[in-house]
């Protein structure tokens, strides 16, 4: 029971930690001049994975 509870604290950790890498990642793309990925991956991480980590 006690590795359920540990899952359980973990998970709003880890899309933090997904959405931070999504948001790096676009960035990282936009400063290389990317005009395709960088958005797609900027929108991802800031319109729906950081709404997700603060509603898990």
């Amino acid at each position: 029971m006690a590795q359920a509870d540990m899952m359980s604290q973990a998970r709003p950790w880890l899309w933090w930690v997904i959405a931070a890498v999504t948001i790096l990642l676009g960035f990282a793309d936009l400063a290389r001049g990317g005009t395709t990925v960088a958005p797609i991956l900027l929108v991802a991480g800031y319109c729906v994975l950081v709404p997700i980590a603060i509603l898990k």
